[in-house]
C-alpha cells in the first residue's frame, strides 16, 4: 500500500468503501483528507448510486426514519433499514428542505432550527446562532443547498417572515452565516410569492418564484455560487390555464422542469433549460458573447 501513489489509494480503492469508512479515512494523512473532500471524489464516491440498481429513497414518517430500495421494474419500494435519528426530535417534527451529495438541510418543526444532516454518516450539524440566524418559516422562507468552487458546502437561507427580508449564506467551513445583497425584484421577496426550494445544478442554485392567484407572475430565480449575483429567466413557454406548476429536478447535471397546468384535468410535460450563446453589440462598448435561456420541451414524456 505505502508503494501505491495517493492518487491510486484515493480515487481507486477509497472511492469503493462506505461513508463512514471514507469519513474515517480523513484522520490518515493530511494529504488524504485533502483529496477526500474534493467534489472530483464526492462525485466518483457518489456516482454507484446513479444505477438504477442502486437507488434508494430515504422515507421519514412520524417518528421513523428508513431507507428502502427503488424497484424500477415494479414501481415499488424493497425492504426498508431503519436510521436512527442522531438529534433530539418530536411526533412529524422532521422535514426535508433540501439535499446534496448525500447531505440534507432538514428543519425541526418544533423549534424551527436548521440542520445540516448526514444520515450515512449520522453526523449533523444545528445551523441556529443566538442572533436568529438558522430559523426557518415554513411557506414563507426558501433555503438551497450547494458547494462552491472552493469544495465549500453552503446553504442559502431567504428570509421572509417576522418583518425580516435579507438572503443569507452558511458556510460549513468557516461554520458562520452573513447577509449577501439581493439583486432583483424586490417585490419576490414579499408573501405574495411562493418560493421552492432550491436545486443545484452547475454551479447554479435555481428557484420557482410565483404569485399565489392565478395567472400572476412566474419565474425562475437563479444564484451564481460562486460571483454571488441573482438573475431571473422565464418560465417554460406553457399556457397559463387555471394552475400553473412547475417542479425542478437535476438529471445528471441538466436542469428540467416538470410544468403542470389546468384546474380540474392536469397536463404535464417535460422541459429542460438549455442556455445559448449569442453576440451583443453597443455603439459604446465592445461587441462580447451573452448567455440567453431557452426552455425546450421533451417530446414523448
Amino acid at each position: 500500500m505505502a508503494d501505491l501513489p495517493i492518487h491510486t489509494i484515493v480515487f481507486e480503492i477509497l472511492t469503493r468503501l462506505p461513508a463512514k469508512d471514507v469519513g474515517r479515512s480523513k484522520s490518515v494523512y493530511k494529504q488524504w483528507y485533502a483529496l477526500l473532500s474534493t467534489q472530483d471524489f464526492v462525485r466518483i464516491h457518489c456516482s454507484p448510486s446513479l444505477v438504477s440498481s442502486n437507488q434508494r429513497v430515504l422515507l421519514i414518517d412520524d417518528l421513523t426514519c428508513s431507507v428502502r430500495p427503488i424497484i424500477s421494474k415494479s414501481n415499488d419500494y424493497g425492504p426498508s433499514s431503519i436510521v436512527t435519528f442522531p438529534f433530539h426530535h418530536q411526533n412529524n417534527d422532521v422535514s426535508i428542505l433540501s439535499h446534496l451529495n448525500g447531505l440534507l438541510c432538514v428543519c425541526l418543526n418544533h423549534t424551527y432550527e436548521l440542520l445540516l444532516w448526514n444520515p450515512t454518516t449520522t453526523a449533523f450539524k444545528r445551523l441556529s446562532t443566538p442572533d436568529s440566524h438558522g430559523f426557518y418559516i415554513n411557506n414563507l422562507d426558501a433555503v438551497g443547498l450547494y458547494v462552491d468552487a472552493d469544495d465549500d458546502y453552503k446553504v442559502l437561507h431567504i428570509k421572509r417572515g417576522s418583518g425580516v427580508l435579507g438572503v443569507y449564506v452558511y458556510s460549513r467551513e468557516v461554520d458562520s452565516w452573513r447577509n449577501i445583497p439581493f439583486i432583483t425584484r424586490q417585490e419576490y421577496l414579499s408573501p405574495h410569492f411562493n418560493w421552492s426550494a432550491g436545486t443545484f445544478c452547475g454551479g447554479t442554485l435555481y428557484f420557482t418564484v410565483c404569485e399565489c392567484w392565478l395567472g400572476g407572475t412566474k419565474r425562475v430565480i437563479c444564484f451564481d455560487v460562486n460571483s454571488e449575483q441573482f438573475k431571473e429567466i422565464s418560465f417554460p413557454p406553457i399556457p397559463s390555464i387555471g394552475m400553473v406548476q412547475g417542479v425542478l429536478v437535476n438529471v445528471k447535471n441538466e436542469l428540467h422542469m416538470f410544468a403542470s397546468t389546468g384546474m380540474f384535468e392536469m397536463t404535464i410535460d417535460l422541459w429542460t433549460l438549455c442556455w445559448c450563446s449569442h453576440l451583443s453589440s453597443s455603439s459604446y462598448v465592445e461587441s462580447r458573447v451573452r448567455q440567453r435561456s431557452v426552455w425546450t420541451r421533451n417530446q414523448g414524456f
